[in-house]
C-alpha cells in the first residue's frame, strides 16, 4: 500500500484519492488552504484519515511564521480546517487535542522552534496512535467473525481511511488473514463509489476475495443468505449509540435487521461524541448536486434536476448488533456501555 499522508520538510503529501483506482497521485499541500481544499474536494477522505491530516494542517500553519505571529497564525489555520466538513468528529478531536498542546506551549513561554517540534510530534503521535488503533479494532472485531463468513460493507474503512489498516476494513483483513473470510461484497456507494473506487481497490491489492454490487443489491443478497454480517465505519457516534455514517448506511442496517443478519460498527473512541445525545443533533453535510447530477464528466441527468445530496445518513443505535473499538466490544444497551467505557477511560482502569 502507498503512503497515504505524510509530513515532509514543511509540507504534507496527500494520496490523491480522487484518482483511483485509475491513477496515482500525490498532492503537496504547502499552505493551509491547499489542505483545507483537498479536505473539502474529498483528494484526503475517511473520519480518522481527516483528523491526521487536520493535526498536521495545524503545524503547516505555524511552520514558517515569524514568532511574533504564530498565535494569530495557528487561529486562523484552527478556523480555516475546521470549516472544512461538518459531520465527521475526528476532525474536531484532533485540533481541540493540538490547540490544547498549543496554548500550552504558549502559556509556558515556549521558543518558535519549540513550538514548531512539539506539535509536529503531537501530529505524528495522532497518525501513529490510529495506526495502532486501527490494529486493535482489527483483533477485536475479527473475534465476532465465524469461519468461512461472507462478508457486506458499505463506503471505504481502510488504509485510504485511517492512519493504518482501517475500522471495518481492518476488521476484514485481519479475519481473513486469520482464514475466517471466505469473500466481501462491496457496496459501490454512490454517488462518489468510494466502495467501487476505493474499496474493491484495497481488497484487490490484499487478495482478499470481493464481489462489487450496486448499493440496491444488498437485501436481495440477504434474502438469498448470501450474507453473514455487515460491518461499516462510522464518522460520529452518539451517546446512545446512533451513528453517522455514509449515506446508504441506514438502509443496509434496516434490511440487516430484517433479514436477521448481525450488523457491527468499527470505529475508534474518536468517533464517539457524548456531548450529542442522540442522531438527530448530529449536523449533516449536504454535498453538491453535480455530484448526483454527473458521473465523472458525464451529466447523466436534466441539467436543472433539483438535487437532495446528503453526504451522510444516521443509523438508529437500536439497529447495530455491537459496536468494535480499540478498547474491545461494546454492546447494547449502548447508553450505558458507552458510558461505562469513558468512566473508565477517565479513571485508568482497563476496558
Amino acid at each position: 500500500m502507498q503512503k497515504i499522508i505524510a509530513w515532509q520538510k514543511g509540507t504534507i503529501i496527500l494520496l490523491d484519492q480522487r484518482e483511483l483506482p485509475l491513477r496515482t497521485e500525490y498532492l503537496v499541500c504547502k499552505k493551509v488552504e491547499d489542505l483545507a481544499a483537498a479536505i473539502e474536494r474529498l483528494a484526503v477522505r475517511g473520519a480518522p484519515l481527516i483528523g491526521i491530516a487536520g493535526a498536521y494542517g495545524l503545524v503547516l500553519g505555524i511552520w514558517r511564521s515569524e514568532a511574533k505571529n504564530i498565535p494569530g497564525d495557528f487561529r486562523k489555520s484552527y478556523l480555516r480546517i475546521k470549516r472544512t466538513r461538518p459531520t465527521a468528529v475526528n476532525l474536531f478531536w484532533a485540533l481541540d487535542r493540538m490547540e490544547r498542546l498549543f496554548n500550552f506551549l504558549i502559556a509556558a513561554g515556549s521558543s518558535a522552534a519549540a513550538i514548531r517540534g512539539k506539535m509536529l510530534q503531537a501530529a505524528l503521535d495522532i497518525h501513529h496512535d490510529d495506526a495502532a488503533t486501527c490494529g486493535l479494532i482489527g483483533r477485536y472485531g475479527a473475534g465476532l467473525i465465524k469461519k468461512n463468513s461472507t462478508i457486506i460493507t458499505h463506503c471505504n474503512t481502510g488504509a485510504l481511511a485511517t492512519g493504518g489498516i482501517g475500522t471495518a476494513l481492518g476488521v476484514i483483513a485481519t479475519a481473513h488473514r486469520a482464514g475466517k473470510v471466505r469473500s466481501v461484497y462491496v457496496d459501490e456507494t454512490r454517488p462518489l463509489l468510494q466502495g467501487a473506487r476505493l474499496t474493491a481497490w484495497e481488497l484487490t491489492r490484499q487478495k482478499i476475495p470481493a464481489t462489487l454490487i450496486c448499493d440496491n443489491m444488498a437485501a436481495s443478497l440477504m434474502a438469498a443468505g448470501k450474507v453473514d454480517c455487515a460491518i461499516v465505519g462510522a464518522d460520529r457516534i452518539c451517546a446512545n449509540g446512533d451513528f453517522a455514517n455514509k449515506i446508504g448506511t441506514y438502509s443496509l442496517a434496516v434490511n440487516a435487521r430484517h433479514h436477521g443478519v448481525p450488523f457491527y460498527v468499527a470505529a475508534p473512541l474518536s468517533t464517539f461524541d457524548r456531548s450529542l445525545k442522540d442522531g438527530s443533533l448530529i449536523p449533516i453535510e449536504q454535498r453538491s448536486p453535480d455530484e448526483v447530477r454527473r458521473f465523472g464528466s458525464c451529466r447523466t441527468s436534466p441539467e436543472k434536476a433539483a438535487v437532495y445530496n446528503p453526504s451522510f445518513d444516521v443509523t438508529p443505535g437500536r439497529l447495530v448488533t455491537a459496536m468494535i473499538t480499540e478498547k474491545g466490544v461494546i454492546r447494547r444497551p449502548f447508553a450505558g456501555s458507552i458510558k461505562t467505557v469513558f468512566d473508565r477511560l477517565q479513571t485508568g482502569e482497563n476496558c
